[in-house]
């Protein structure tokens, strides 16, 4: 068991990425910093918000990215329905064999999918990014192969640029499309797990910050409170933060809405105002 400190954030669309930095920024302001972690792992909207923090710039200037129009990324209308989206997964993963052919059959879905171009979404992710450079921080990623159905873990020696790893790490099945990577498809991580937790596995803390929280709606193989107990088996201390009520009344229910940014961020703040609980 290493002595080292975890931060998994995990996935839940714009609105997600906006919850968590302004979660990580009232987390600061109470004096409970926690983007110094050894590893950071990224998962959908974490992946993206990793690769902000692993930017350099401040959490009071990544906040402003999220509130102020004049700062935001250009993102894409899309409608997200979680509950149809479980429903589709559902039905395309009856009589599964194993967690691979769940995957693989998700990744046929992605990419049989009506989706923009492709670089029209990595245009976004651009936007998104203030820095397109790898950190020298310990930084993991996950996306999955579309056709094998197997997780890609991308990080700075990876050979994958930035930008491609965390467009892979989002490339939602059904709504994006898949990322190419080396001749290789991927979609976001989040479909073999939200939040991907048990990539910190060996930490002695494991700080999970998760926008789905323990009763995600969409199917998962490695569900996290499953991951959860796994990794206090294990010996990991883990501390998971989900949504609080405001917070999740202000995610709404399409959180690929990019109007849900502002009055995600601000409830984040609020919430991370308070303080970790263990």
């Amino acid at each position: 068991m290493e002595n080292g400190r975890a931060l998994v954030l995990g996935g839940g669309g714009v609105a997600g990425i906006a919850w968590i930095t302004g979660l990580l920024t009232g987390l600061a302001e109470a004096g409970q910093d926690v983007t110094g972690a050894d590893l950071i792992v990224g998962t959908s909207a974490g992946a993206t918000v990793a690769a902000q923090v692993g930017s350099g710039l401040g959490l009071d200037q990544l906040f402003r990215r999220q509130t102020e129009p004049a700062l935001q990324s250009r993102e894409i209308m899309a409608k997200l329905d979680l509950d149809q989206l479980a429903a589709d997964w559902a039905e395309i993963m009856q009589g599964v064999t194993s967690a691979e052919d769940a995957l693989r059959r998700v990744g046929a879905y992605a990419l049989a999918a009506d989706t923009v171009p492709e670089a029209e979404r990595r245009a976004v992710i651009e936007s998104r990014l203030p820095s397109h450079e790898w950190s020298s921080r310990r930084m993991l990623l996950v996306a999955v192969d579309a056709q094998t159905g197997q997780t890609r873990v991308f990080d700075h020696d990876s050979g994958a640029s930035l930008v491609d790893a965390v467009g892979a790490s989002c490339a939602v099945p059904g709504v994006w499309p898949p990322v190419t990577i080396g001749g290789r498809r991927y979609v976001d991580g989040g479909v073999r797990s939200s939040d991907n937790a048990d990539l910190a596995a060996g930490y002695g803390r494991i700080l999970v910050i998760s926008p789905l929280g323990y009763d995600s709606p969409i199917p998962s193989p490695m569900p996290l409170r499953t991951v959860v107990g796994q990794l206090r088996e294990g010996g990991s201390e883990v501390t998971v933060i989900a949504p609080d009520q405001a917070s999740a009344a202000a995610i709404g229910v399409n959180a690929l809405d990019p109007a849900t940014r502002v009055p995600a961020a601000e409830a984040g703040l609020a919430q991370g105002r308070g303080g970790l609980r263990r």
